[in-house]
């Protein structure tokens, strides 16, 4: 199923082990690049994390945060460090006799500054499971987030692909009158020569130039690149690299066909199926 690599979920939990959320951004990338923000704690879970990742998505740039509070017996007994409050209590006291009518010191206060309260490391193989499982609920939800994205995208490239077969098979339709007329300019211009050729000379030569300006073979593999979208867009394994080949070989027809056009409607043709391709390239930078 066509997934575009564009999302946001977040997902929340509460349980006897504690309160974690789960953040995960997902952009287009060329391949799969997973950048972790965990607890400093809970880095143990680091490979674990990046396997349930992987397990469900297979391309994008992944930044997946991990916010997490122990609770209850998944935290060890508080401890205090006695020497840094001795050493802020002096500080306070210091700076409270420079100051007429101080407040006094209040002890939250003094829990609340960074170090003097450690709550301990919390048990990585017990918060480890509900952390992991709320980690693939997230995943779940970020995929089918991401699958939802990928349907419209389908349908927006769809679109183009049917309006590009209407723009090649209209060419196709005009070719022989096309090839016509330009037989006739040439035999026209060989005319206002000053120069006689001979009939066979001029025959052959006239052939060259038209096989030459011939469009067919372009045409051709654009309606089999075109033929091939569609049938790697019903794919259900990731087709984003390949589409994006696919854009690159009906781009490289497109401006063959412009570069050997030698009538209005191939150019004009040309022109707008490089429109055409280029808003599918712009919709396929975003898809799996």
């Amino acid at each position: 199923m066509i997934a575009s690599m564009t999302a946001f979920e977040r997902k929340e939990c509460r349980g006897e082990w504690g309160h974690a959320i789960w953040e995960i951004r997902s952009v287009n990338h060329r391949y799969l690049e997973i950048n972790l923000h965990l607890p400093d704690d809970l880095r143990i879970l680091t490979s674990a994390v990046r396997e349930h990742v992987a397990q469900h998505i297979k391309r994008g740039k992944i930044d997946c945060t991990l916010r997490f509070d122990a609770t209850g017996t998944v935290a060890s007994e508080l401890t205090i460090n006695t020497e840094l409050v001795k050493k802020l209590i002096n500080a306070c006291r210091e700076v409270g006799s420079l100051i007429e009518n101080a407040a006094p010191l209040n002890p939250l206060d003094l829990l609340r500054w960074p170090g003097v309260l450690d709550i301990g490391t919390p048990d990585s193989d017990l918060v480890g499971t509900p952390l992991l499982e709320l980690l693939d609920t997230t995943l779940e939800l970020l995929v089918e987030t991401r699958q939802r994205e990928g349907v419209i995208l389908k349908s927006l490239i769809q679109e183009r692909c049917e309006m590009a077969r209407h723009v090649v098979a209209s060419v196709r339709k005009k070719l022989p009158v096309i090839m016509v007329g330009l037989k006739e300019q040439l035999r026209s211009r060989a005319q206002e020569l000053t120069i006689e050729l001979p009939a066979e000379r001029l025959e052959q030569e006239m052939l060259l130039l038209t096989q030459k300006l011939d469009v067919a073979e372009e045409l051709d593999r654009l309606d089999t690149h075109l033929l091939e979208t569609d049938r790697v867009l019903s794919a259900d394994n990731p087709v984003g690299r390949r589409l994006d080949f696919l854009m690159q070989e009906m781009s490289r027809e497109a401006n063959t066909l412009g570069a050997k056009s030698a009538h209005v409607d191939c150019t004009n043709a040309s022109v707008e199926l490089k429109v055409l391709i280029e808003q599918m390239r712009e919709q396929v930078q975003n898809i799996e």
